[in-house]
Order: C-alpha cells, then structure tokens, then sequence
C-alpha cells in the first residue's frame, strides 16, 4: 500500500516539475514576449498608440502566444519553430515600433 501510494505520488511530482519545465525551455521568447507587452500597454498610456492600434498588437501577441504554444504541444520546440518564432516577434516588433512613431523613421 506505501509502494503505491509513493509511485502516485512520485509520478505526480514527476509531472508537475515537467510541466514547469516546459513552460521555461523558451526563455528568450518568453522575455520578449513580456517586453513587446511593455512596449504597447507604455505606447498607450502615452497616447502613441490608439485603442484599436493597441488592441490589434495585442491581437498579434495572442497569435504568436497560441503559435508557441502548438510549437510546446510536442514538450519541445525545434529549431525550425523557434526560428519560425523569432521571424514572428521581430516582426510584431516591427509593427510596434511602427505603430508607435505613425511611419516616421528616426535613422
């Protein structure tokens, strides 16, 4: 009975430290990701960004979060998808960098 309940409960914390894992194998993602948010929630407070401006970024940033998200389905992301991803939030960053200055460049 103590052998059963031990290899419950040895696979249950087995589970929850892969669960954890997991969601830390995308740092650099996951740093960006929280940066891009900064960005646009500090766009609009300072009235660079509209309401929908804002709300279409954040649109974008949900897609790239769902986008990561079938890329993690697996427990691991490839190479290929995390390039795939990088593609995605530099453009995202493109878009609000873009957003915020309403197309003028400062070079």
């Amino acid at each position: 009975m103590k052998t059963k309940i031990f290899g419950g409960l040895l696979i249950a914390i087995l589970a929850v430290t892969s669960a954890a894992e997991a969601q830390n194998r995308t740092p650099v993602v996951n740093h960006r990701q929280y940066e891009q948010q900064a960005r646009i929630g500090e766009g609009e407070r300072h009235g660079q960004l509209t309401r929908a401006e804002a709300y279409r970024l954040q649109r974008n940033e949900a897609y790239l979060q769902r986008e990561k998200r079938i890329a993690m389905a697996d427990g691991r992301i490839t190479p290929a998808e995390r390039r795939h991803l990088s593609y995605m939030q530099n453009r995202l960053s493109y878009n609000i960098y873009d957003k915020k200055h309403n197309g003028v460049r400062y070079y």
